[in-house]
């Protein structure tokens, strides 16, 4: 599972980028999905790796990131009481998606405790922006 945050604002971006991180379902600033990686997925991050910051997720992440920052149609949050450990099991093997849980398919989240890295315009790992591996699970805990 890889984890994808969209770290760079809408000013400035080209018609074919912004396209690109609308079809990611990336409209907003701080704005984070979960996807399967698949060629297709790969080559659209490749296309955007200047405005996001993304890497592959935990378990332990990704339970806490639908427990605190799921939502359901409505603004509603998700109860805590019907997720269990087999939900997000199937939701981390990719048998089930968010939606089939009824979950909004991405996740708002605050900008990162302690702030970005002074450098935010250059790849990782001087800055934020590009592929981190498996350190995304460091920026998303900083972002709930």
């Amino acid at each position: 599972m890889i984890s994808v945050i969209r770290i760079s604002g809408m000013v400035g971006i080209d018609e074919d980028v912004e396209a690109t991180l609308t079809r990611l379902r990336l409209g907003r600033k701080y704005a984070c999905i979960i996807l399967n990686p698949n060629a297709e997925i790969k080559g659209m991050l490749q296309k955007v790796r200047a405005f996001i910051a993304f890497g592959e997720i935990d378990k332990e992440t990704l339970k806490m990131l639908v427990l605190k920052r799921g939502r359901l149609p409505g603004n509603r949050l998700v109860d805590t009481k019907k997720i269990s450990d087999s939900v997000i099991e199937e939701i981390f093997s990719g048998r089930k998606k968010l939606k089939d849980f009824g979950m909004k398919p991405f996740f708002r989240l605050h900008p990162p405790v302690q702030g970005l890295k002074k450098s935010t315009k250059q790849f990782y790992p001087k800055g934020i922006l590009g592929n981190h591996g498996a350190r995304i699970n460091e920026l998303l805990r900083r972002m709930l």
